[in-house]
């Protein structure tokens, strides 16, 4: 016979009333989650791991949440982190992985190549709107290995070619692997997903029109922003109001894939009737890949072998076609699946059910909607993937033998990333069910309306440290909320200011550096990557907090969702 479900309701100040030492108290485990990763350089599964079981202990000693309740708030935490979001990595990453399989990423790699002359238009296209298509599609670090082998493939320094790929894996992170840092913001923070797509698609363009022109400072100095500013504004310019379009309009999982289409074929347009006035030569290596150079680094993108030489010429026109079938499935499957009456039919087996044993309430009484499980298998972003991947399989003319080969070497190669994922939504779930984010969400209201400028380094900091924006969300998601109710900021304005903080630290967070560095053949040098890239992340994060204090105020509230 099954024991009564206990019903757990929230204290805002368990710590003998305290607000201050409790909100203390709930900072630990995020404060051992940092330390262990980036001071201890810990692991990032182990450092979750534990920091899972100081928000577990903290929740039971501190809050006096049952042991059950708070296991079961794991549990769903860490289910969350399986599904839908290694659902969504997964079948992403496989499919990348039966291009290269087939031979068909080299020929991707070699048609970019062909784009121009140009290295600074090559970096650009490739790094940039190339790179956010891959982020849309995939994300957790794919789109820096990928291009930065793929920009020392056609001839620029190992060095710069980590640098350019970091910098450029900033605007589409917000939206990318179809969403899903904003659907998982919705659900950890209770807020719609159109409003807080359409929030933050009002903070991040604008990051995404200068994006392209620093990446030209990198590549070539002052030069190369006077001679090819002409291709990174087009590339910028048409990516912000695509994805600021789609962001508002549209379905969330299309928004960086609509704009890094549009900015490619906006550049490519402008190649037609403009090139740069001069071609420099930054003493690269003609394309000879580093010693040590690997197509993708173990973990998130692994590949299985390494890219080969860059060539001139030698691929047909249907054999560029089929480079680019799997990312055109990929876009018409998830154009087809927004289509109101197809939703309708894939929606009916969605099953929606509150995960066992969890009861709890807010400190008012309210149940807290964060117990409701949503299982919509049909209709999942990964579901999706998985369906292109079987027809890039088909496409590329890939046997069963192989696909499965590629799908078995996926979930080995993510196994690590699959641990920290359901351990930091097991500690976020944690967290927000226990009343810790609630506690600390209401210390620092103390802030008052100034809170809004420091809202986006809170999103910064935990990409930085986590090297995950969806991570950053899941643990400060509700945080935000929480304060922008007890100050009288828009919640939706905070949350969103968290994902659009959080896209900057992508480019520091030690995950990236290693994926970076690993890429090109330069492990261990990944300090040396961070010199690089230190003064544009602290340019832009103070730039987005600047901006988002202004939509605070009367400035540009008229920019906040309602």
């Amino acid at each position: 016979m099954m024991s009564e479900v206990v019903v757990y309701q929230q204290v805002i100040a368990p710590l003998g009333g305290s607000l201050g030492w409790s909100a203390l108290a709930a900072a630990i485990p995020l404060l051992v989650l940092f330390l262990l990763l980036g001071v201890f350089r810990i692991r990032a599964w182990l450092a979750s791991l534990i920091g899972l079981l100081v928000a577990f202990v903290i929740a039971v000693l501190v809050d006096g949440m049952p042991v059950p309740a708070a296991a079961d708030a794991a549990a769903e935490g860490a289910a969350y982190g399986l599904y839908p979001i290694l659902w969504i990595v997964i079948n992403a990453i496989w499919i990348y992985h039966l291009t290269v399989e087939s031979g068909h990423f080299d020929v991707l790699r070699r048609a970019f190549a062909r784009i121009s002359a140009d290295k600074r238009v090559q970096g650009v296209i490739i790094a940039f709107s190339f790179g956010a298509l891959l982020e849309a599609l995939a994300g957790f670090g794919a789109p820096v290995a990928i291009c930065a082998v793929m920009l020392v493939a056609i001839g620029m320094k190992p060095l710069k070619a980590g640098a350019v790929a970091l910098i450029a894996d900033t605007a589409p992170v917000a939206f990318g692997a179809v969403g899903l840092p904003i659907t998982t913001l919705a659900q950890v923070s209770g807020l719609p997903v159109d409003d807080l797509a359409g929030m933050t698609g009002r903070q991040v363009p604008i990051l995404a029109v200068f994006v392209p022109l620093v990446m030209l400072v990198v590549l070539d100095g002052r030069r190369g922003l006077r001679e090819a500013w002409p291709a990174a504004l087009v590339a910028g310019v048409t990516f912000a109001v695509a994805q600021f379009l789609v962001a508002s309009y549209g379905p969330v999982q299309l928004v960086d894939i609509v704009a890094s289409l549009v900015s490619a074929a906006s550049v490519l347009l402008l190649l037609q009737v403009w090139q740069p006035a001069g071609i420099p030569d930054d003493g690269s290596d003609g394309g000879r890949m580093p010693a040590g150079a690997r197509l993708v680094p173990e973990g998130p993108g692994a590949a299985s072998r390494p890219a080969g030489p860059a060539v001139t010429g030698g691929d047909s026109g249907g054999q560029v076609f089929l480079a680019f079938v799997p990312y055109l499935i990929v876009i018409v499957l998830f154009a087809l699946s927004v289509v109101p009456v197809l939703t309708a039919v894939l929606s009916a087996p969605t099953v929606t059910f509150g995960w066992p044993g969890l009861d709890v309430r807010t400190p008012t009484g309210a149940p807290v909607s964060l117990t409701m499980f949503k299982f919509d298998w049909l209709i999942a972003s990964g579901t999706v993937l998985l369906i292109a991947g079987l027809l890039t399989g088909a496409a590329l003319r890939i046997s069963p033998l192989r696909l499965v080969r590629a799908y078995g070497h996926t979930l080995y190669q993510l196994r690590g990333a699959g641990v920290t994922v359901m351990a930091v939504l097991g500690l976020a779930y944690v967290m927000n069910l226990s009343g810790q984010t609630a506690t600390l969400g209401l210390f620092l209201a103390g802030a008052g309306s100034l809170y809004a400028l420091f809202a986006p380094l809170l999103g910064w900091f935990g990409t930085a440290v986590t090297g995950s924006d969806t991570s950053s969300n899941s643990l400060f998601g509700a945080l935000q909320v929480s304060v922008g109710h007890s100050t009288g900021i828009s919640p939706i304005l905070l949350a969103a200011g968290n994902t659009s903080g959080g896209v900057l630290g992508k480019m520091i967070s030690p995950q990236s550096l290693a994926i970076g560095a690993a890429a090109v053949g330069l492990a261990g040098r990944e300090g040396e990557l961070l010199r690089r890239v230190l003064v544009p992340t602290a340019i832009f994060v103070v730039a987005m907090c600047l901006l988002v204090y202004l939509q605070s105020t009367h400035v540009l509230s008229w920019m906040v969702v309602r």
